[in-house]
């Protein structure tokens, strides 16, 4: 290691607290059970055609083809069939249709940029400000903050060359400030579990760790006595960041019980490099899941998959290695039809969120269970199609009883583009931070292609927040 950045970006790891933030807090559990909440976005854009209610009649129907806005009770339909796995869950879903994100980078490759709701590259000075994970992490504190799981690219996008290791990630921490993503099941578990591992090896590189961080903090306190001016504000920092790491660990040893007994038990193919994406897929929602429920973390942020992530198991053509560009192109593969292959990867999608949901049902909480404080977020991190313009962001979302905003059991579609009270990334996430307690006036950058048509860009989407 070159330099203390490094060192300190080493021991976020080394202390199985990748995702925390410089200066951020934790506080024991409340009476209240915090909110959690999960974004999982995809590559390679989300038609808003599939996302809605078969059987629709001729006047609705006409509504959806011009993208006008109405508002349909679930109730009274079915669901898309790829979103099957969730009929159980009908009554926590809404679909949501007409939010836009031209002030985002859309194409091929967004980076955090649909999180963030600015332009984004992957360059860290393209980063404006902290993604809205990370800002919804900060009204409810936990030992870990935020984690941030990813199946990574290996053609273009981000983390170039890495499926298994730790990289750079799709949400930011702050100003010029990218998150960090675990790749694989197996990686996420060694970190965010070290604590209370019972592999012996694990187990003393934990305790190594600890003396490295705390022979760093005296030392760099040491050295910042002896500077002045901006070296010893720049030492200061570090030393105030390795001792902020050390009570976190403080923090997770406290509850080093409740961690233990919510330690994901893998079975070994979601351990295994050679995994196919299907079983990477699964095997980061146990991760999730074990994090969320060991109340190591209320926030995670999981890219299911990226353009530049070459799938691998999907049924019928398990032995392909599927290139998401040339599905986005139209290419057949192995026999089947690109349309056939956003599908089934979508289908698989909708498994995985019924996993989790299911499983967070299962846990009892203050009278409920832990799904009532949850929600979950799946859409597309580019927009609308494979070389996206931004006009839409389909979401799906799943919204349990004690959540704040008005989402379950619902088909909405906002006003398209340009309409009158149409509403952007931007309006969304402000409408979540001003549910949950940030008062902020707008979340986002603004869309200059909309200031044509005169209708104010900025706040909540008020018919959400309930």
């Amino acid at each position: 290691m070159n330099t203390r950045r490094d060192f300190l970006k080493q021991s976020l790891l080394g202390a199985g607290a990748l995702a925390f933030a410089k200066g951020s807090s934790w506080a024991a559990q409340p009476a209240k059970p915090p909110m959690r909440f999960i974004f999982m976005h995809r590559g390679n854009g989300l038609w808003p055609r599939v996302m809605v209610p078969p059987g629709l009649d001729e006047k609705t129907l006409e509504k959806e083809k011009r993208k006008e806005p109405f508002q349909l009770d679930l109730d009274s339909h079915d669901l898309p069939g790829w979103m099957d796995p969730l009929s159980a869950h009908k009554e926590n879903l809404t679909i949501l249709q007409g939010l836009s994100g031209k002030m985002c980078t859309t194409g091929h490759h967004s980076w955090c940029s649909s999180l963030g709701v600015f332009k984004a590259n992957e360059r860290p000075s393209s980063i404006k400000w902290a993604t809205v994970d990370f800002e919804l992490a900060k009204l409810f504190p936990s030992p870990a903050d935020h984690i941030e799981l990813a199946c990574f690219p290996l053609g273009g996008g981000n983390a170039r060359g890495t499926l298994d290791d730790v990289a750079t990630g799709f949400s930011a921490r702050g100003p010029q400030q990218p998150n960090y993503a675990f790749g694989s099941p197996r990686v996420a578990m060694e970190e965010l579990f070290k604590s209370v591992s019972t592999d012996q090896s694990a187990k003393t590189q934990y305790q190594l760790d600890r003396k490295v961080l705390e022979f760093v903090a005296q030392n760099e306190g040491v050295t910042a006595g002896s500077l002045g001016g901006f070296e010893k504000s720049k030492v200061g920092n570090y030393a105030d960041s390795v001792e902020a790491i050390r009570e976190r660990n403080r923090k997770i040893d406290a509850m080093s019980d409740v961690i233990r007994r919510h330690v994901p038990k893998l079975d070994p193919k979601y351990l295994d490099p050679g995994m196919t994406t299907l079983d990477r897929q699964v095997g980061h929602s146990e991760v999730l899941l074990g994090a969320l429920i060991s109340g190591l973390t209320n926030v995670v942020a999981f890219t299911v998959d990226e353009l530049g992530h070459r799938y691998t198991g999907l049924p019928g053509i398990e032995g392909e290695k599927v290139n998401m560009h040339d599905v986005g192109h139209n290419k057949v593969i192995g026999g089947l039809k690109a349309e056939t292959i956003r599908e089934l990867a979508r289908t698989h999608h909708m498994t995985l969120v019924d996993r989790i949901v299911t499983r967070l049902k299962s846990v009892p909480e203050a009278g409920g269970t832990m799904f009532d404080n949850t929600m979950i977020f799946y859409f597309p991190d580019g927009g609308e199609t494979h070389h996206s313009h931004g006009t839409e962001y389909p979401f799906v979302v799943l919204a349990g009883d004690n959540t704040r905003v008005d989402l379950r059991r619902q088909y909405v579609r906002l006003p398209n583009y340009g309409q009158a009270g149409h509403s952007t990334l931007g309006n969304f996430y402000t409408t979540l931070l001003n549910a949950y307690g940030n008062p902020i006036e707008h979340y986002g950058a603004l869309d200059t292609g909309l200031t044509k048509f005169g209708h104010d860009q900025t706040g909540p989407i008020k018919q959400f927040l309930s």
